[in-house]
């Protein structure tokens, strides 16, 4: 007579599926949701990004009520785009931020778990991007136009004041938080090249401030034409309200800046199809 034992183990279920696994193919939709996800969740981007909010705000509110009284001040302090100064310190930041984006991953190593998740690569390099232009574009510009409001609201009453309903106004105040933005991705295209923090943010800051400063003091006779050219000068004829000598046309600047962080964009992809990792 033939027994079936009740406590013999269950022949496991291969065709099932598996807890933790995802079924389907990488769409560019799901790479982006991945890279939002990394972006909110990690504490030093949210903490950069939040900083460079504040002190846009602050340094707009201090700089009108330094300005309050107009006699004897420089005239790019009395411009529209002067309490909105603070963008010295956000390129700073934002620069930063967009380093730490990238090279996060590659310092903590969860770059290697990326891109075997997706094995393309420049999916990844996409979604990055476009989090970053999104998430970091739109709360620039609400940091711009928050100092400029606050500014204004500080001047009332000592001096002239401006109005967002002025067009020139408008595209100052609004070119400033993009500027910070193309700044920003800037860093993030030299981080995927570098793969590197420490060597990253050096590219980044000479690129950004060092080389348009060298090419002025070494070459007075043309290296301001050239400096016009490079992304800082591009991106400052678009975000100030008073041109500097040689600079471009607002929307020509705003054109090179972006032709800059598209050949950035298009370096990145080339050096992530050439490498291991």
């Amino acid at each position: 007579m033939t027994t079936t034992r009740s406590d013999a183990p269950a022949t496991p279920n291969l065709e099932g599926p598996v807890a933790g696994r995802v079924d389907g193919p990488v769409t560019q939709r799901g790479v982006i949701a991945s890279e939002w996800l990394k972006f909110r969740t990690l504490r030093s981007t949210v903490l950069v990004l939040a900083a460079a909010v504040v002190a846009m705000v602050i340094f707009g509110g201090v700089i009108a009520f330094n300005t309050r009284n107009p006699t004897g001040l420089d005239p790019e302090d009395v411009v529209a785009s002067g309490p909105l100064q603070g963008y010295y310190l956000g390129q700073l930041l934002m620069a930063a931020l967009g380093v730490l984006v990238v090279s996060g991953e590659y310092s903590s190593g969860m770059i290697r778990a990326t891109f075997a998740a997706v094995p393309k690569r420049l999916p990844v390099l996409i979604a990055k991007a476009v989090v970053f232009t999104l998430v970091v574009g739109i709360s620039m510009v609400a940091a711009s136009v928050a100092a400029f409001l606050v500014a204004q609201a500080v001047l009332t009453g000592h001096r002239p004041t401006y109005s967002l309903g002025d067009a020139s106004t408008l595209r100052v105040v609004v070119g400033t938080g993009v500027y910070l933005t193309l700044v920003g991705l800037i860093g993030s295209v030299l981080a995927w090249i570098v793969r590197s923090t420490p060597g990253a943010l050096v590219a980044t800051y000479a690129v950004v401030l060092v080389l348009p400063i060298l090419l002025e003091l070494v070459f007075p006779s043309w290296g301001t034409y050239i400096a016009a050219y490079l992304p800082t000068g591009a991106g400052q004829s678009f975000s100030t309200s008073l041109a500097a000598p040689h600079a471009l046309a607002p929307w020509t600047g705003l054109a090179v800046m972006v032709a800059w962080v598209a050949a950035g964009m298009v370096g990145a992809a080339v050096a992530l199809r050439r490498r291991d990792v």
